[in-house]
């Protein structure tokens, strides 16, 4: 296999749920509330999820696909009801935005942390922290994928690929297509006209912010797939912040967004082929995982003036000052 190809399929790998997260991001700040806790949403969303797989797979065995598929559906539960202890903090409380963000991040992971190793040790006798969830199944589609460069992005294909881009056609479609969606945006934007039409900004923003939490989830479940086949605590430090990035050079449109995201997810997989290919020792493959940070700068610097934000993104909505 090519150089090219297999940054192709490590680099759509990382880049699709980079993106799910990212759109997760974009209905919470759309709605007007600052989320910067989508890397605790997708933590939590993947304890859940690698929990309910390790427990499904002793009953259906560890050949089933049932436990898999369903692992994804327990991570949106419990990304989105992690959420709504940041929704009840921002909109019920009225609390500090960005502050209840950078708090939900590190109680997700001291949560995950203590409760991983409390089931480990208390229900199935083992002490670890980690939770096994065994490699996921690849597929590659036949004909297609023979095709140079085009088809590597139908080789080795994760399932959960499919599942992200098709959940991402449905998310783009309510957002735009649907008045729930004009009511997302016109809430970031312009909250008292809502109110004035008669709609509850507080209800609306509560469903984005969980929506934010569900999609979260996913790519939770997704990076502990792709990336070790265990959950732990730490394996998703840094995503939730580089998914907010990718949203703001999108600047809060999904479309764009994606064309961010496989920029970092494409620049995160060269570095590791550059590595390899270099020859150099395996400790420089950690020194490339800064490569997405590094053009997170780069475009934040020449790219950053051009971004436009919801007007209403972090201000707490009082309906007296109509």
């Amino acid at each position: 296999m090519s150089t090219i190809n297999t940054i192709i399929i490590d680099g759509m790998a990382f880049t699709l749920p980079l993106f799910i997260m990212a759109i997760g991001g974009i209905y919470s700040e759309r709605s007007g509330v600052t989320n910067l806790a989508l890397e605790g949403l997708s933590g939590m969303g993947a304890f859940v999820g690698a929990l309910a797989a390790y427990i499904l797979t002793q009953q259906f065995g560890a050949t089933s696909q049932v436990p898999y598929y369903l692992s994804f559906v327990f991570a949106v539960i419990g990304g989105a009801l992690f959420a709504l202890v940041h929704a009840l903090i921002c909109i019920r409380c009225k609390a500090n935005q960005v502050i209840s963000g950078v708090v939900i991040n590190i109680l997700a992971e001291a949560v995950t942390i203590f409760l991983v190793k409390t089931i480990n040790r208390g229900v199935f006798g083992k002490p670890s922290d980690k939770i096994d969830l065994g490699a996921s199944i690849r597929f590659t589609v036949p004909g297609i994928s023979k095709i140079p460069v085009l088809g590597a992005f139908f080789t080795r294909v994760y399932p959960f690929e499919v599942i992200i881009i098709l959940i991402a056609v449905v998310v783009w479609y309510l957002l735009y297509k649907t008045p729930l969606g004009m009511h997302i945006r016109a809430c970031g934007d312009n909250p008292h006209a809502v109110d004035a039409a008669g709609m509850d900004v507080a209800r609306i923003r509560y469903f984005a912010v969980m929506m934010s939490g569900a999609l979260s989830g996913i790519a939770g479940m997704a990076f502990a797939y792709s990336i070790s086949a265990k959950f732990s605590s730490g394996f998703f430090v840094g995503y939730g912040y580089l998914s907010i990035a990718a949203l703001i050079f999108g600047n809060w449109t999904i479309l764009p967004t994606l064309g961010a995201c496989l920029v970092f997810g494409m620049a995160k997989s060269a570095g590791y082929q550059l590595v390899m290919y270099l020859g150099y020792p395996s400790a420089y493959q950690d020194l490339v995982m800064i490569l997405p940070y590094v053009l997170t700068l780069l475009l934040l610097i020449f790219l950053s003036k051009h971004n436009h934000a919801p007007r209403a993104l972090g201000e707490v909505y009082d309906k007296s000052k109509r």
